[in-house]
């Protein structure tokens, strides 16, 4: 049997772009080579892209020189179905012509990115365009999960459990800064976690406790994002994360893991740099299984699995959580829809190796792709029959009988 052409798409215009290349790098390598051939496709800063053998190579990005040699620059071909990365051959002679080569299809696309430009919908809404199957959240769930306001709203509309919070545009504090520090004291006590609404990776995240402190965390916010979530504080709660891996109502919950930070919040440098850098997300320091009780462990592993099918999510996606142990309460702060090393870690203690779970993950895209292939796309209509275009080239048109 063929092997699978896999893609692994990864890096683009983000402020956690050198996240991505760890993520994508530990992920190409755990790939079972007898099961695919896997194709690194890197989305430069400017957003140019790139495959290569170089690419499995971490050391390949530090610092990315697209002339080195085996790396070539390639488009994605937009027909529905092809796959094609191609790359511009130009002609040799005075009356050559330059033409396009293929340089690899792609049967399947595992998408790597964290954060905006790949994370966010818009690299699935562009393999939807192209009929690729890809092993991530679709647009409407990616979408949704990477804008924290909108992620917020949708839980709470939904009735799921998360802390009050409010939110603001950059313009609105760009005019009037004093009113929108007043607001934030009117509807929340201190403290509080100012966040961009699209970032992750705590990357512009600021706990603030008192009226200097916030100002200092909107600015730096705000230097991040149009939009900016403040939410409210707990004190000392524990921090717990659940992985879900599935599709289409079928899905599993991961082991529980309490992530361990130095401070108040877990910082970038807490994710990527308080162990080994090239492990990404791997490396945080954190107790596995968390050492909570099992009922505890029920209502998380089901509240998870419970927010993966309500957001028709596909592949693995991780979902955090703040618990107040005082009160009982359990709260969700977000939910990843392409975790930091794809969050193979929680999954290991269940007898799932990252091998089998690239596996799982390929597999929910061919069932998707499969459902999708399953969609009529072809309703016919007399519609154009009915259209009379009058007058002049340029003018209005009208529908007969409209």
């Amino acid at each position: 049997m063929s092997k699978i052409q896999l893609g692994v798409l990864f890096g683009s215009r983000s402020c956690e772009h050198e996240v991505s290349i760890i993520s994508a790098v530990q992920l190409m390598r755990a790939a079972d080579r007898q099961t695919y051939d896997v194709i690194p496709v890197y989305i430069s800063k400017k957003g140019e892209w790139f495959t290569g053998d170089p690419l499995f190579d971490i050391a390949t990005y530090t610092p990315f020189d697209e002339n080195r040699k085996g790396i070539v620059r390639v488009s994605l071909d937009l027909t529905s179905g092809s796959g094609a990365l191609t790359r511009l051959e130009h002609g040799k002679g005075l009356l050559a012509k330059d033409k396009e080569v293929i340089v690899a299809r792609l049967d399947c696309v595992i998408p790597v990115f964290h954060g905006m430009h790949g994370e966010d919908g818009t690299i699935q809404g562009l393999l939807e365009l192209c009929n690729i199957p890809y092993a991530s959240s679709g647009v409407g769930a990616s979408a949704l999960g990477m804008d924290k306001v909108y992620m917020k709203q949708y839980f709470r509309g939904a009735g799921y459990p998360v802390l009050p919070s409010c939110w603001f545009l950059r313009r609105a504090w760009e005019k009037n800064s004093p009113a929108v520090l007043d607001e934030v004291e009117k509807q929340l006590p201190y403290p509080v976690f100012v966040k961009p609404a699209s970032l992750g990776s705590s990357i512009g995240v600021s706990k603030a406790k008192d009226r200097k402190e916030l100002e200092e965390a909107l600015e730096l916010a705000f230097e991040f994002d149009r939009k900016v979530l403040v939410e409210q504080g707990l004190n000392e709660p524990l921090e717990l994360n659940c992985s879900v891996l599935g599709y289409n109502g079928e899905a599993k919950a991961s082991e529980i893991e309490m992530p361990i930070s130095g401070g108040d919040l877990l910082t970038f440098m807490d994710k990527y740099m308080g162990g080994s850098a090239s492990k990404g997300m791997a490396s945080l320091k954190r107790v596995l299984p968390a050492p909570i009780e099992p009922e505890l462990r029920d209502r998380i592993q089901k509240l998870s699995i419970d927010i993966f099918n309500d957001m028709d999510c596909k592949g693995v996606v991780r979902i955090d959580y703040m618990y107040d142990a005082p009160s009982g309460n359990l709260y969700i702060t977000e939910i990843n829809t392409i975790p930091g090393s794809l969050a193979f870690y929680l999954w290991e203690p269940c007898a799932v190796p990252y091998s089998m779970l690239i596996d799982k993950m390929v597999e929910c895209a061919m069932e998707a792709q499969r459902d999708k292939d399953n969609s009529n796309y072809a309703y016919t209509s007399d519609i154009l029959n009915n259209i009379s275009l009058g007058g002049k080239v340029g003018a209005k048109t009208g529908l007969k009988n409209a």
